[in-house]
């Protein structure tokens, strides 16, 4: 049942209820209403009050956002409770002390008596409330995030997901632990697949796709989305951060940019370009390999092939050979941040 539905079904209990309470008030029969003309346009006003309330309810609850709620609802039921113990304590105290029939005297002490039990225990409520549920919710939530620091909690970033290797990198069984995917994230995830660009667009639904397979592919590794955000950190790097601190997680990324921070602020990072360039065959200077050159190099003469895993290979005289495989011999590797790079000459 959607939504609009339910609130549409509500709007018409109120108007149900509105008519009910003029009934109530103008005391006719509701049978009577369409005979007493006269009556008629006071249950179509109960009606419209009725509808108008349920209208204002409906307006007013679209602002309690999921933070507002996480934070009032502790105190609403420490109020709530704190009424009930008065209200029963009061009817307590009536059964050790029973009230003679006709005495109304001990009934006008009663009703006293339970309004001022449930008006002392309740302004507690309201003290405790705003000064000790939001510890109570911080209890709660402290015990939760330690159920996950358990885990060997990584955070995972957006340039991760979009990446779409660590899906495969779950399938090995590399990976243990739980991944842990902030709410912003996905947030963000989300403005990227409704970008107007194609490209980002594309990114974007292929990083929400992925995230569902890592849910669903069975390796073990439990995937969390938490509601955590940061409120005094306003760049998407910096929340990250903090909750890596806060969870002593590892941050899973690709971006560059935030794993020098990370590395300056004493983060631990598992950067999968890193990895990749890890996995990569190691060569030596002098040893021969066979690479098919497909365009032009910077220098003169100069020509470019690539590897199966995508290293490139700058191949000096090779600018005459291109789009053939030809034998190369290494002279030197350059290891840099964006990769590694192979420079050969024709053996």
């Amino acid at each position: 049942m959607s939504l609009k539905l339910i609130n549409a079904m509500f709007l018409l209990a109120c108007m149900c209820m509105g008519v009910i309470w003029t009934n109530y008030v103008v005391d006719v029969p509701i049978d009577e209403m369409f005979t007493t003309s006269g009556y008629m346009r006071w249950y179509l006003l109960g009606a419209f009050i009725g509808g108008g309330v349920g209208a204002l309810l409906l307006l007013a609850l679209r602002y309690v956002t999921q933070e507002l709620y996480e934070r009032l609802l502790p105190v609403f039921i420490t109020i709530v409770f704190s009424m009930l113990i008065g209200y029963f304590a009061a009817k307590f105290m009536q059964v050790l002390f029973p009230i003679a029939p006709g005495d109304e005297a001990a009934i006008s002490r009663h009703i006293y008596l339970t309004s001022t039990l449930v008006l002392l225990f309740g302004f507690a409520g309201i003290v405790l409330g705003l000064t000790r549920a939001s510890t109570l919710a911080s209890l709660v939530t402290a015990v939760k995030k330690r159920q996950v620091e358990f885990g060997n909690p990584k955070l995972v970033d957006t340039s991760v997901i979009i990446d779409g290797r660590i899906a495969d990198l779950l399938k090995t069984g590399f990976l243990e632990g739980t991944l842990i995917v902030p709410r912003f994230i996905l947030v963000e995830l989300q403005k990227i697949s409704d970008s107007e660009d194609v490209l980002r667009r594309a990114k974007g639904r292929r990083g929400l796709d992925i995230l569902k397979a890592m849910q669903q592919d069975g390796s073990g590794v439990d995937v969390e989305v938490i509601d955590d955000d940061p409120a005094d950190v306003r760049e998407v790097d910096g929340k990250l951060l903090a909750l890596a601190r806060e969870y002593k997680a590892k941050i899973i990324t690709n971006d560059f940019n935030l794993n020098k921070v990370a590395q300056i602020e004493g983060v631990p990072v598992l950067n999968i370009n890193d990895l990749a360039n890890a996995l990569k065959p190691a060569l030596v200077p002098d040893e021969r390999i066979e690479v098919k050159i497909v365009k032009e190099g910077k220098e003169a003469n100069q020509g470019v092939g690539y590897l199966d895993d995508g290293t490139m290979i700058v191949v000096d005289g090779g600018r005459e050979h291109i789009g053939r495989s030809v034998k190369v011999t290494v002279t030197s590797v350059l290891q840099t941040a964006a990769g590694r790079m192979i420079f050969t000459r024709m053996a």
